[in-house]
């Protein structure tokens, strides 16, 4: 057969080695890392790696400290061995039986609320619809109340602080007319809702004795006083659970900022990553309810935190999760140590903190 000479093009690359021939010249955006290792590559955002750092070297201070202040009043380094179960007996039932268990439900349902508020927020494309605001606070707490009074004493707190969520939502979202609603609709929608459960609930409470109202008013105003241990294991796997499920959807998050026929032309199936948004929601917000009642404003702050330290790249998932237990921890540090010997509830804390933010965000003029 006749084969024809080989081109001066190709005979020019002969010397070329075929691996670096094959592999494709790329550089990484001025603003991100790239790391590569054979056929993995990973590329990170500047400012939100840079956020998560700072925010989790932040939220490490805050637990020493919270381990460290109180009445009895310890080092870092007898805080830190007392956690361990080493030290003065004294210290470490300080530290083990009282304050430990404490910030453990502090970081817990603070990264809970503030990732149910991330979410909840990227799904209704508003920054007010939090969890709180739309009425899944008010419905957590009226079931668990219930619960806790006796009208549903056949089911445990958590389990019927998840019922009411998922009551709430169903409400709010049926309300509003589903769930690809936007805008004030479905805020006016969920403001009602939570109004009727709060209503609801102070109902409870004035037809039960004194006593009964004082053992469920932690569960109205939110605290992290003695918490119950099988509460903290709910809290735990719904963390295990959402957390994951939340940063394999993070792709699909980021396309619902945009409409429903740019989300469809990347490639998201819409109507799937807004169910599983809503559901997660759900699940996060009832099981922080579980633990510390409602504290929803931690679902208003801590998002704007990360997506201020981020500088609005994405949606920041593992930062808000961050920042809300960062300021779960330090509300709850000041509420305990501001006006000794009283305590102030962290529920009225954040109130006290979040309400003026909340208005500074209704007043300033949009970007």
């Amino acid at each position: 057969m006749y084969r024809s000479a080989p081109s001066s093009s190709a005979s020019s690359d002969a010397g070329v080695p075929r691996r670096q021939a094959s592999c494709p010249v790329a550089t990484a955006p001025a603003d991100t890392f790239w790391w590569r290792c054979g056929p993995l590559s990973l590329l990170w955002h500047r400012a939100p790696l840079l956020a998560n750092l700072g925010l989790l070297l932040a939220l490490l201070s805050a637990c020493v400290a919270a381990l460290m202040l109180g009445s009895a009043g310890l080092g870092p380094y007898a805080a830190l061995k007392a956690a361990f179960g080493h030290g003065e007996f004294a210290d470490v039932f300080v530290v083990r039986e009282l304050r430990l268990p404490r910030l453990l439900a502090g970081l817990g349902t603070g990264a809970a609320f503030s990732l149910a508020g991330c979410l909840m927020q990227t799904l209704a494309s508003n920054r007010l619809a939090t969890p709180g605001i739309i009425g899944i606070d008010n419905g957590a707490t009226a079931f668990a109340v219930a619960s806790v009074v006796g009208l549903g004493a056949s089911l445990a707190p958590p389990a019927m602080a998840l019922s009411g969520a998922v009551v709430a939502t169903a409400l709010a979202f049926g309300l509003s007319g589903g769930i690809g609603t936007r805008g004030y609709r479905f805020l006016v929608a969920g403001i009602g809702v939570g109004a009727l459960f709060g209503a609801g609930t102070q109902l409870m409470l004035a037809r039960v004795s004194i006593d009964v109202a004082n053992s469920a008013y932690p569960w109205t105003v939110g605290s992290l006083n003695a918490r119950d241990a099988s509460s903290l294991e709910w809290l735990g796997i719904a963390l295990l659970l959402a957390v994951p499920a939340a940063l394999w959807l993070g792709r699909g998050l980021n396309t619902l900022r945009f409409t429903d026929s740019v989300a469809i032309g990347l490639g998201q199936h819409v109507a799937r990553v807004r169910m599983a948004t809503l559901w997660l929601s759900v699940l996060l917000t009832a099981a922080a309810v579980a633990v510390a009642g409602p504290v929803g404003m931690v679902a208003l702050v801590g998002p704007e935190i990360a997506r201020y330290l981020s500088r609005h790249k994405g949606v920041p998932l593992l930062g808000s999760a961050l920042a809300g237990a960062l300021v779960m921890v330090l509300a709850d540090l000041a509420g305990r140590t501001l006006l000794p010997p009283l305590e102030i509830p962290v529920g009225i804390v954040m109130a006290v903190v979040g309400s003026p933010y909340l208005l500074w965000i209704l007043l300033r003029s949009p970007r």
